[in-house]
């Protein structure tokens, strides 16, 4: 029933204007003042919604603007390309059923385009042009869930049924441009209008689509190829292949079936053997390389692989000597601070860099090293009589952020240096057109992590996790194609037993906090995967860092 909406327009400075309802939120925006051409989406009490969403019922509505030039938004942005794309395959009369979209590049989306060659991907390019000049409207519908599995057969996207089936709730979101309709996980932007910068090119089997970054929106950023990368999203294609699990609705079938255990066999035994490997890779080049180097996001699970390359390089008569990075800070009064005056401990500047690589070159010449232990209490190094001494066969093990970064042991020459990069680099799919962010993977382990071990809840978990992404964006990434090794930790049951643990956790945040929306985002994700007991995971699966009873807790 339609009512006098009582909406407050949120500035970003502070100051806020009351206005009355029903208003869209886009006509919100700009009666308050603001360019609503800056916004591609919004925020209406802490939750995501459409620029399009109509505020008619009787209530008070918080509304603050997402703007196209920020993380949020460029997600709304490449979201909102997709389904241009599928537009474009409309009008041209490619079935929808031959695009598979598949991994994130460098601000770029690979997608599979079955039979596609240069001359259709141009075509595509050129259609996608012409519906974002014209400024097609994009139209958000609510429809019961029965009616969207008829609409998608009816398209040839059967891979989405079980998926929708399998849905816990009644009603889906689809949104729909042209002759295209789909079922995207996300708001949209209002029209194509918003998209004017892009870029549509082959890559491989299909076709690249490259954006923008929030730093300029009117130019794309020099693409660059990842060779390591992309090798090792073959690889997760290949296990999901092995598993005979790629997607969700799959998972969910075997958890229903009561036939998951075997999957779980198998995704642990593709860790051992890849494990295996690396180690084999170590041992052969041990007479040279003395130092391995392993480094990867947050909540990658390096500690246990750290832990795991150390059994098997024992089983090939290797014992390594593990080095802890914490025991080289700064003392607390040289650490370098953010821009907000907190300590930044992430920063490689932290580090003694000094000390480490005296250290590393002596240990390296066979002599003994009193080892240093930082106290996190007072802020200082410590001396704790701590000593040791390498023996010729003996390669150092560092583990940390920082572990690709050339500066972290610039006295160490490149050749005695093996460099491990992990990351949990999702192989399972929603569906066709939706891939699972490999960040969600990584933010669902550190809230379990965190509230299972750092008494830590969900709420400072969500609002740390933009400083860990931007940490992560500095320090890491920019190294990763520097690794000699790669190593996807990511196991492709492991949405189905983190549901549990994450559901409660995320479901506590109250609306009035504005981490609501990425809680609430989650939230709705969670609602495509069955939950599955955690009995069957054995002790030293790196799932076991996240959720406990790991053989390797200390």
């Amino acid at each position: 029933m339609t009512g006098r909406a009582n909406i407050i327009v949120l500035h970003n400075n502070g100051g806020q204007v009351e206005l009355s309802g029903p208003l869209t939120v886009g006509a919100a925006l700009n009666q308050a003042g603001l360019d609503d051409g800056v916004f591609i989406a919004a925020t209406v009490n802490n939750e995501e919604r459409d620029l399009s969403t109509l505020l008619e019922c009787e209530g008070s509505f918080e509304v603050r603007g997402v703007a196209t030039a920020s993380a949020k938004g460029m997600k709304v942005y490449a979201r909102s390309l997709l389904l241009v794309l599928l537009a474009a395959l409309a009008e041209r009369d490619i079935e929808p059923e031959r695009l598979i979209v598949k991994n994130p590049l460098d601000y770029a989306i690979y997608c599979r385009l079955e039979g596609a060659n240069a001359d259709e991907v141009k075509a595509i390019e050129q259609q996608m042009r012409k519906i974002v000049q014209a400024a097609w409207p994009i139209r958000r519908e609510v429809i019961k869930r029965e009616k969207a599995m008829v609409l998608f057969e009816g398209q040839g996207l059967v891979e989405r049924l079980p998926l929708l089936e399998q849905l816990e709730r009644e009603t889906v979101v689809v949104y729909h441009c042209g002759q295209a309709t789909d079922y995207l996980f996300g708001v949209m932007a209002p029209n194509a209008g918003y998209l004017k910068h892009f870029a549509v090119e082959p890559h491989q089997d299909g076709l690249l689509i490259r954006y923008p970054s929030a730093d300029n929106l009117s130019v794309l950023p020099h693409y660059v190829e990842q060779p390591g990368l992309g090798k090792i999203f073959r690889e997760a294609d290949e296990w999901g292949k092995i598993t005979g699990c790629a997607s969700i609705a799959r998972l969910n079938r075997l958890i229903d079936n009561g036939d998951v255990h075997e999957l779980v066999r198998v995704a642990e035994a593709l860790h051992e053997k890849k494990l295996a490997q690396t180690a084999d890779f170590i041992t052969n080049h041990r007479e040279a390389a003395r130092v391995i180097l392993i480094a990867g996001p947050s909540s990658s699970g390096k500690t246990t692989f750290a832990q795991r390359l150390s059994v098997q390089l024992q089983v090939n008569g290797v014992k390594p000597v593990p080095i802890s990075l914490d025991d080289y800070f700064l003392d607390r009064s040289q650490t370098p601070r953010k821009e907000d005056g907190g300590y930044d401990f992430e920063s490689i500047d932290a580090l003694d860099l000094e000390l480490l690589n005296e250290h590393l070159e002596l240990l390296l010449s066979g002599d003994a090293v009193k080892m240093p232990r930082y106290n996190f209490m007072t802020g200082q190094r410590e001396y704790r009589g701590h000593t040791i001494c390498l023996r010729d066969d003996q390669p150092i093990m560092l583990e940390g952020i920082h572990g690709l970064n050339d500066r972290l042991t610039v006295g160490v020459p490149a050749w005695k240096k093996i460099k491990i990069y992990i990351s949990a680099l999702t192989q399972i799919t929603l569906d066709e057109h939706n891939r699972i962010p490999t960040t969600d993977v990584r933010l669902l382990r550190r809230i379990v992590r965190d509230s299972q071990f750092r008494a830590q809840d969900a709420l400072k978990t969500l609002r740390m996790w933009p400083d860990v992404r931007a940490g992560e964006e500095r320090n890491i990434f920019p190294f990763q194609e520097s690794a000699d090794v790669m190593f996807n930790t990511a196991l492709i049951y492991e949405l189905a037993v983190l549901k549990k643990y994450a559901v409660p956790l995320l479901a506590a945040i109250r609306r009035e906090e504005p981490e609501f929306d990425e809680a609430h985002r989650l939230l709705n994700f969670l609602h495509h995967i069955r939950s599955m007991p955690d009995e069957a995971i054995p002790p030293n699966s790196i799932l076991r860092e996240f959720i406990g009873n790991s053989w390797f807790a200390q």
